[in-house]
């Protein structure tokens, strides 16, 4: 049993990948939460749910090497806290990504949301100007010459940035979050 801490990547994900990765980081929250409970009552890992004796050998070992006095348990509290952080940092990708967005027409160019790249393109009809590509730039847009477009990761974040450059405003009189798909509201609340 390791503790894998890896940060959410920012390749394209589907949600069912994202599910299967958030549905392994649960699993082991509940056993690494499980394991110190068993520890905390038999002061051995031996028998502890989920884990094999192998696995119970190495913990057992490795806590009675340790010198520090908040280590004294087989899942030291950053463990499960850092899990804990990428059970919810993958909770809100895939919020992101079953929820989608879309893209828009504007003056001069069409904005498009590709899932398959993970990116919200930019096509323009003709260059934009030096004030047009500093303001790209700065709004977090690269140029992608194999796209032919400008480009960001698709994100929340991205859909904000597009939002406060004045020259790709969707041309329908609507601001490009009024655009977007509503966020689902969490737990009944609304958003």
């Amino acid at each position: 049993m390791s503790y894998n801490n890896k940060k959410v990547s920012s390749e394209p994900q589907s949600a069912e990948k994202l599910a299967d990765e958030l549905q392994k980081c649960m699993d082991l929250q509940a056993v690494m939460k499980g394991v110190n409970e068993h520890w905390r009552k038999t002061g051995t890992c031996m028998g502890a749910p989920g884990i094999t004796d192998a696995q119970a050998a190495k913990l057992d070992e490795k806590i009675r090497r340790t010198s520090y006095s908040w280590e004294r348990q087989p899942f030291s509290s950053y463990d499960l806290t850092n899990n804990n952080s990428q059970i919810k940092r993958l909770e809100q990708k895939l919020s992101e990504v079953s929820r989608g967005f879309e893209g828009w027409e504007f003056d001069g160019g069409r904005a498009e949301a590709n899932t398959e790249m993970n990116r919200l393109q930019l096509f323009f009809d003709e260059k934009p100007s030096e004030q047009q590509r500093a303001a790209l730039k700065a709004g977090g847009f690269k140029w992608a010459p194999s796209q032919d477009a400008w480009q960001r990761q698709l994100t929340d974040n991205a859909i904000y940035s597009a939002g406060r450059i004045d020259f790709i405003k969707p041309s329908d009189g609507r601001t490009v979050r009024e655009n977007q798909p509503k966020v689902p509201a969490r737990d009944g609340g609304a958003r």
